[in-house]
């Protein structure tokens, strides 16, 4: 999976150079297996799985679950497991790049039916962030848990303790530190983030949420990708909504929350995404031309919707057998 090229980017310019003398090519061989869509219109039959990019193997795995008969809660989990262990995805897990120290630190949050959740930030040394934070959710009376408290529950929960920075990111953390300078290219890296929604065959809706975060962001900072409401909101009544991109500019809108309370009002998944994304491009003096923000959401009737600032980003449905990726429609056009 071609990972990056879709958040502002944090790295060196002459590796941002060296990157994206190849997004051409990552688009060409992509759009090849790419269906131009927007949204589903009629009653979708369940099970379902939708997620963030390219990610097949990850909503395979999902639908997997659902039909040997798991739920949708199981089914998110595992799937996102699927990305946190994938070396070659450098920003998931393990082979994440790291914060401008070295340091690979992992952010993940899950939501049930129920509306109960559970969230880790700024976690380190432990690959399955996803399944750590469903722990924190289903054995702790606490929502989110930060750092080393993170870790240590982890450990004590029987997680493994390993090195997650491989020698892929830690070679391109060396190059950065050269200058270590920020520059922000829209669609140079790919994929910050894998979000992944699933409504089972009895209707009900979770999600999930799981990123190392920004390439070589300061030590200690959070995106949106734990915070529920921000990266990650699920009302099993009316819907769901995963974020991706810069993070920063997801809170400040609290986007997902956003998306499902429109939902609520009454408008389907595209409209709903497309409307929160305008909250960010209409806000006086946006900067909306030098990031890139994508939302996928479902309804509970089954019908999806994608939509992102910027071109290239795309969502990955598994349906009716079908495991397919469909372009995002967008809002800069110019």
């Amino acid at each position: 999976m071609k990972r990056r090229k879709f958040i502002k980017n944090t790295a060196l310019s002459g590796a941002g150079l060296a990157v994206g003398s190849t997004l051409a090519s990552c688009v060409d061989n992509e759009s090849k297996e790419i269906k131009s869509t927007t949204a589903t219109s009629i009653k979708a039959s369940l099970p379902l799985v939708i997620a963030t990019w390219h990610v097949k193997e990850a909503t395979a795995k999902a639908m997997e679950v659902l039909q040997a008969g798991g739920n949708a809660l199981d089914a998110v989990e595992q799937g996102c497991r699927i990305e946190e262990a994938n070396e070659k995805g450098q920003s998931v897990g393990k082979g994440g790049l790291p914060d401008r120290d070295g340091n690979v630190t992992l952010d993940a949050c899950i939501m049930d039916k129920h509306g109960n959740c559970g969230s880790v930030v700024y976690l380190q040394n432990i690959t399955h962030a996803v399944s750590v934070a469903r722990k924190v959710m289903e054995d702790t009376p606490h929502v989110m848990l930060a750092g080393e408290g993170a870790k240590q529950f982890a450990l004590s929960n029987g997680f493994k303790e390993e090195n997650l920075l491989t020698e892929a990111s830690k070679e391109a953390w060396e190059k950065w530190k050269v200058e270590a300078k920020y520059k922000p290219i829209i669609n140079i890296e790919n994929h910050d983030t894998i979000g992944m929604l699933a409504i089972d065959k009895n209707g009900d809706i979770s999600g999930a949420c799981t990123t190392s975060g920004l390439a070589y962001k300061l030590g200690g900072r959070v995106g949106d990708s734990p915070i529920i409401g921000s990266g990650l909101f699920v009302d099993n009544e009316i819907g769901a909504c995963v974020a991706t991109g810069l993070g920063e500019e997801v809170v400040k809108t609290v986007g997902s929350f956003l998306v499902v309370e429109l939902m609520r009002q009454g408008k389907s998944p595209q409209e709903a995404c497309e409307e929160a994304i305008g909250r960010i491009v209409n806000k006086p003096n946006s900067n909306y031309k030098d990031f890139q923000v994508g939302y996928i959401a479902v309804n509970k009737r089954g019908e999806t919707g994608s939509y992102s600032i910027h071109q290239y980003f795309s969502m990955t449905k598994f349906q009716d057998g079908v495991n397919e990726q469909i372009q995002s429609d967008f809002y800069n056009k110019s």
